[in-house]
């Protein structure tokens, strides 16, 4: 983002019409998740454990995500939770991008999804995400 201020992503077409992708870079994008990150309390992504977040271009075939937690939630975890793999945050931007019209919506929805699934790492589900706000 310049001095002026976000620039607009473009014209996104909601209907039966053709739909026009906003032009954005892959590292602009991980940028917005990068200020997302930033954004949670420090109180908050210090108990964070064995969890990486990542940027995919888009989710697996057949699912309509914006974001994905793989891994087993804090809650959940016991004593024989060892030597484990990371737990993965996935951020799709090929959903995000197409459904944002402006760069202020789309920090604001890497945001939103950041946080739910950040949310799930620490054994929230959806319904209480729901019930929260962070739908």
């Amino acid at each position: 983002m310049g001095a002026s201020g976000p620039a607009s992503l473009g014209p996104v077409c909601q209907g039966g019409g053709m739909e026009v992708t906003p032009a954005i870079s892959q590292e602009e994008f991980e940028g917005y998740v990068s200020e997302a990150l930033d954004g949670i309390p420090g109180e908050l992504t210090a108990l964070m454990d064995n969890v990486v977040v990542l940027v995919e271009d888009e989710p697996p075939p057949g699912e309509d995500l914006l974001g994905l937690y793989d891994g087993v939630p804090l809650t959940e975890r016991d004593s024989g939770y060892t030597f484990a793999q990371p737990d993965r945050i996935l951020v799709f931007r090929g959903p995000l991008v197409r459904m944002c019209r402006t760069s202020e919506e789309l920090v604001e929805e890497v945001r939103v999804t950041v946080v739910h699934e950040i949310a799930h790492h620490f054994g929230i589900d959806d319904a209480a995400l729901h019930e929260l706000g962070w739908g």
